[in-house]
This record gives C-alpha cells, structure tokens and sequence, in this order.
C-alpha cells in the first residue's frame, strides 16, 4: 500500500548567523587619547626646562651685543665659535675647572664615606637615645646656612684655614642629608643578614665595609651623584673662604669676565656651557645607579 506523504514546507539551510554590531572600545580609545595628552603635557613640560640651557647654549657662540636682544635671537647671525678656544687663553679657566674637579671630588668622597658610616649606626645598632639624636641631628638641615655662616667662618679664621681648601672641606665632608638618604636605605636591608654576620664572628666595621656597602651601590652613586652637583655648583662657600684667584673654582672663574662697567655675556656663557659638561658627563655615567636609588630608598621590606 503506498502511502504518499504530503512534505511540508521545508525551511533552507540557516547559514552563519549574522555577527553583532561591533561597538567601538571607548575604554581603549579614552585610555590612547589620554597616554598622547601626557606625553604632549611632558614634551611641553621639557621644553620648558630645556629652554634656559639652549639659550645658554645658542648665547655662547653669539657677540656680546646679541646675548640680551629683545626679542631674542634664537639662530644668530655670525656663529663666533672663537668663544670657546679663546676662553682658555682669556683667563686660566682650566685651572678653575681642574680646582672645581678637585674639591668636587674630595667634598664627594667624604661625604660618602661619613654619610654610610654614620647611617649605619642608626639603621642597624641600638644604643639608649638612638632615635632622638638620629632626629635632632637631621633637623639640622632645617636651618639656613645664612643662621651659622659667620660663626663658621670666625671658627676657619681662628683655626688660620681661611683662604685655603681645607675650610671648604672640613665644612662640607658631613652632611645631615646624606646620613638620612643612606640610612633611609640601610633599613631595606633585612636585619637578618647582620644578625647572621655577628654569629660568624664579623664586626660591625666588617659588616659595613663587606655586606652593607656592596648592597647599597644605588644609594651611594645617587648619594655621590648629588653631593658632586652641589659641591660643583656652589658659589657662596668659595666666595666666603677662597680670596686667591690660584684657588678660585669655576663659578667664581666666571666672575673674571664681569668688569666695572660691563659684562662679556658670550664669554660668561661660554664658561657655563664648559661648566656644565662635567656635571653632564658624571650623571650619565651613573644614571642608571641614580634611578635605581631613588627609587628604592624609604621603601622597606
């Protein structure tokens, strides 16, 4: 018996289904938009701190006449690229550089080695009053040098070190804030390994000189890299205690080509830009120790 059966409609074979609407990512688009709005804010931002130091720059090759033009002449006429060969024949300039370098130098030094020293002693050994004195000695960097400038110079007069590096350096080879920029970072380092060192028999200046210096390379680069820009830039110190011009460093060399009744601008600019190439020269050497440092002190644990 043949049965006929009646086929219904048969719907076609659904294909893919249709894909969704893609909506833009405004979370993404909010986030790119922002990162290009910073990094415009920071191309402006170092524009503007490089702004002083090109002009210095672009000064330095001008006349005199064309240092202080108004407005200012960013590309100048004639390039006098005779300033920087006849500054050293103008006035005994290496001679201010190699003084600067020295006292530079030294002043770093010392303060490295009394700054760790003494952070040592309040991060990693107890004694009675401790914390007190760690705090009065660091509110000493609240007071102005102007409060004991003069009772510090009769004391160098006395002592008959006026006018002679000494003062310089018997003034500056302490410093409060290299004690608290060390001892900040002493407190990173697990008390664990000195307790560890005692047991073995090493001393405490063993313990600093063999454990705690070799760990603490960042905060003694970023210590050394600040103690040698200020040395190197200060004015006030040698101007107070240096009257030979034997011992002048370069800030006061400078000085030379102000006179009477005018000033050499090129040739003052001139100096500033030779002035500048060692500090530049040591930060790049330890930048990567300086970031590194920073970074890292006051953090514990």
């Amino acid at each position: 018996m043949n049965t006929t059966v009646l086929d219904k409609d048969v719907a076609a074979p659904a294909g893919p289904a249709p894909a969704a609407p893609v909506l833009p990512n405004r979370r993404g688009a909010t986030a790119v938009a922002g990162r290009i709005a910073l990094y415009v804010l920071l191309a402006v931002v170092a524009v503007a701190v490089l702004l002083p130091f090109i002009w210095m720059l672009i000064s330095s090759v001008k006349d005199d006449r064309d240092v202080f033009t108004v407005p200012i002449q960013w590309i100048p006429e004639t390039f006098r690229w005779s300033n920087f060969s006849s500054i050293w024949t103008r006035v005994p300039f290496a001679a201010y550089l190699g003084n600067s370098f020295f006292l530079s130098v030294v002043i770093t030094f010392l303060q490295v080695l009394t700054g760790s020293f003494a952070a040592y002693g309040f991060a990693k050994m107890r004694f009675p009053g401790r914390d007190l004195l760690f705090t009065g000695y660091i509110a000493t960097i609240a007071v102005p040098w102007q409060a004991y400038m003069v009772p510090q110079y009769v004391i160098m007069q006395k002592l008959g070190l006026v006018n002679s590096y000494t003062s310089l350096i018997l003034l500056q080879a302490f410093g409060a804030f290299g004690v608290f920029l060390m001892r900040q970072f002493y407190l990173t380092i697990p008390d664990e390994i000195s307790e560890a060192a005692r047991l073995d028999g090493l001393s405490e200046y063993g313990i600093w000189a063999r454990i705690v210096l070799p760990l603490s390379k960042p905060a003694l680069a970023s210590l050394a890299l600040l103690t040698f820009v200020n040395t190197w830039n200060d004015y006030m110190g040698p101007f107070i205690y240096l009257t030979d011009n034997r011992l002048w460093t370069v800030q006061l060399g400078l000085r030379a080509f102000i006179g009477q009744y005018d000033a050499e601008s090129a040739m003052i600019m001139t100096g500033s830009v030779l002035s500048v190439i060692p500090v530049l020269a040591v930060f790049l050497l330890g930048q990567r120790y300086f970031v590194r440092g920073i970074a890292t002190t006051g953090v514990k644990g």
